[in-house]
């Protein structure tokens, strides 16, 4: 696939301006997305899991990424990801991508940690990110958006590991550590 053919030139949001970053989250300058993605820039990102408890259980929320994705389209993650733009927080940022892509609200949205991970895709796009964590409660049901997710599903924190365990290879790069941290703050949230 060219850089004429990708699902990178069909985005809508590959001229929106993302902020780049050094190794301990500093604002180092701006890039549109496409540029990011192409020359593998360090930006800012982040990955929400939403919840609900159910009894005794608590439930996470993970998506099954659009086939039209531009990277890792078809694969499993975690709620919500994507790019604060410049001028935007975190936090901020976060709350409206969850409304755009699952159509429901967020409560009691905390960091949970953050992570830097850079990924090449077959197609020559590169994720290189500073990814920040959230968690936080899902306000409403999910009615999510099919040009950015293909399917989600509740699952258990036993269910999730077992999925991570038994079928690696259904997962985009990220998820990995975005469900163990997760996983690691059920206390603590």
């Amino acid at each position: 696939m060219t850089a004429q053919q990708d699902n990178m030139t069909l985005d809508p949001a590959k001229d929106d301006l993302l902020i780049l970053t050094d190794m301990l989250d500093r604002q180092t300058g701006t890039a549109t997305k496409e540029q990011a993605h192409r020359s593998g820039l360090l930006h800012r990102a982040f990955s929400v899991m939403l919840y609900r408890d159910s009894g005794e259980t608590r439930e996470y929320l993970i998506s099954r990424r659009a086939d039209g994705k531009y990277h890792s389209a078809g694969l499993w993650a975690n709620s919500c990801c994507s790019h604060p733009r410049a001028g935007e927080t975190v936090p901020g940022a976060a709350c409206s991508r969850v409304r755009k892509e699952l159509g429901c609200g967020v409560r009691d949205l905390s960091e949970i940690g953050a992570f830097v991970y850079r990924a090449v895709f077959p197609d020559g796009l590169c994720e290189y990110e500073y990814d920040h964590v959230l968690l936080g409660r899902a306000d409403g049901e999910p009615e999510p958006d099919p040009s950015e997710i293909g399917e989600i599903r509740w699952v258990s924190g036993e269910q999730l590991s077992a999925l991570l365990t038994g079928e690696p290879d259904r997962f985009a790069p990220w998820a990995f550590t975005v469900f163990s941290l997760t996983l690691a703050s059920r206390g603590k949230a």
